[in-house]
């Protein structure tokens, strides 16, 4: 869309009486991921009430703040563009695989590294993106979508193992309630179909007796507390999967970056945009670290809503990055939140992450795999991935560095498709082409992965 086309320009001001309302549009759009995201950790890592009010609270602050900082913008950081940011889906998965493998403060320090890498390479951001093209993207993410299937599985089946029939229940009718209201509703309602569905299946729980839901005691406002795991622990070997996840990050910010100008009539300038979204997302992140939670994405789910509306000024999504910063430290709302049927949770996390899944194979299909390197690649890689997923003790004899890397999916499988990826493009190039000769990605392969 030209510039000509837009209603409002990003730096266009909006009427005070119209802000708040399209603000809380975008807010309603936007808030079922931290909050399913949040469920997932404290379901994995058996947290309690108060505990999950508290990480709900620091994720809808930390959503809250980068967003502002990513649409009003300070020095390098933010692209000054109508951006919102949330936890990332498929960090919050490596997070908690982390954090059941070695701890969360492992995890928490995880975190702190993969922030402070991605500071690091912005100034490579060239040289390392060209790393990470939709087949590699596309293994990765398809990856962590299996992997945290599993997860959300055990969030239904309980610590044993052994699911009840009355969880499974549950866990299905939440998950047909989130298909119906995704069908039915148009708008801001079917993009909040995860919360819909997660109302619904509560509500029956209490009804019917299915399951429990017990809020945390507390009142008024409340922050969110600092290191809840304990002083973060460094380990490089067990950080390798939240590594590797933030230099892909610099592909996905790339495709975001420039539909995001494109929309709002900008024109896109991926080499001095990209970098400062991604310092965004890094400060962000640590302070993410700092309260328990994982890397923070910008994400581009907003860019509908201001297509529909014709607004594309950033003030409206720094409005509603203020509008999450009080919602989460109006604390009834966070401990209210907190009281969720795991089983109703574990429903609503089987369609975020196989969501995830759908999302690596639409990345693989704009991969070339006609080719034959390319397939073969994909089809290595994936296999190399899939091996500790379906097989958890397939390295157990292994020596426990090597476990780390060869027991995760997802870093075994990226790393896999990097090396296999770069063989068989320098096996596949003309002789006497050198590598800075080699065809740039276009335009569709910076395209994000929805």
């Amino acid at each position: 869309m030209t510039a000509t086309a837009t209603t409002t320009p990003p730096d266009g001001r909006v009427p005070v009486q119209r802000l708040a309302l399209l603000a809380l549009q975008h807010v309603l759009a936007m808030v079922a991921a931290p909050i399913s995201t949040v469920f997932l950790t404290a379901g994995a890592l058996r947290l309690s009430s108060a505990d999950t009010a508290s990480l709900l609270s620091a994720v809808l602050v930390l959503s809250g703040a980068g967003s502002l900082l990513q649409s009003l913008g300070v020095w390098k950081f933010g692209a000054r563009l109508p951006f919102v940011m949330l936890p990332g889906g498929a960090a919050t998965a490596l997070f908690v695989e982390i954090a059941k493998d070695h701890g969360p403060a492992t995890a928490s320090g995880s975190v702190l590294l993969a922030a402070a890498l991605l500071l690091a390479v912005t100034p490579l951001y060239a040289r390392i993106v060209r790393l990470f093209p939709p087949l590699v993207m596309g293994v990765t993410v398809l990856l962590i979508g299996v992997s945290m299937v599993r997860v959300a599985a055990q969030l239904i089946s309980g610590p044993t193992g052994n699911a009840a029939p009355k969880a499974v229940a549950l866990a299905a009718l939440t998950v047909a309630v989130t298909l119906t209201a995704y069908f039915v509703l148009r708008g801001v309602w079917r993009q909040s179909a995860v919360l819909i569905g997660m109302a619904a299946g509560t509500a029956v729980a209490v009804v019917t007796g299915l399951g429990t839901f017990s809020p945390a005691q507390g009142s008024g406002f409340a922050f969110p507390d600092l290191f809840p795991y304990g002083t973060p622990r460094f380990d490089i070997v067990a950080a390798l999967p939240l590594l590797v996840f933030s230099l892909t990050t610099l592909a996905e910010i790339t495709g975001q970056t420039v539909l995001n100008s494109e929309t709002v009539g900008r024109e896109a300038d991926a080499g001095r945009d990209v970098p400062d979204v991604a310092r965004a997302d890094a400060l962000t992140s640590i302070l993410a670290a700092a309260w328990g939670t994982s890397l923070m994405v910008t994400s581009s789910e907003n860019i509908g809503i201001s297509r529909m509306t014709g607004v594309r000024s950033r003030s409206v999504t720094a409005a509603a990055g203020g509008l999450l910063i009080a919602m989460g430290l109006i604390s009834p709302l966070s401990r209210t939140v907190a009281g969720l049927p795991p089983a109703v949770v574990g429903g609503s996390a089987l369609v975020v992450y196989a969501v995830i899944v759908v999302t690596g194979v639409q990345m693989l299909a704009r991969a070339d795999l006609a080719q034959r390197g390319q397939s073969m690649t994909a089809a290595l890689a994936l296999a190399v991935g899939l091996l500790p997923i379906v097989t958890p003790n397939l390295y157990s004899g292994f020596p426990s560095w090597s476990r780390t890397v060869l027991g995760s999916g997802v870093v075994a499988g990226t790393l896999a498709a990097v090396l296999l990826h770069a063989l068989f493009t320098t096996a596949d190039r003309p002789r006497g082409q050198t590598a800075e000769a080699a065809p740039r990605p276009t335009r569709a392969d910076r395209t994000p992965s929805g």
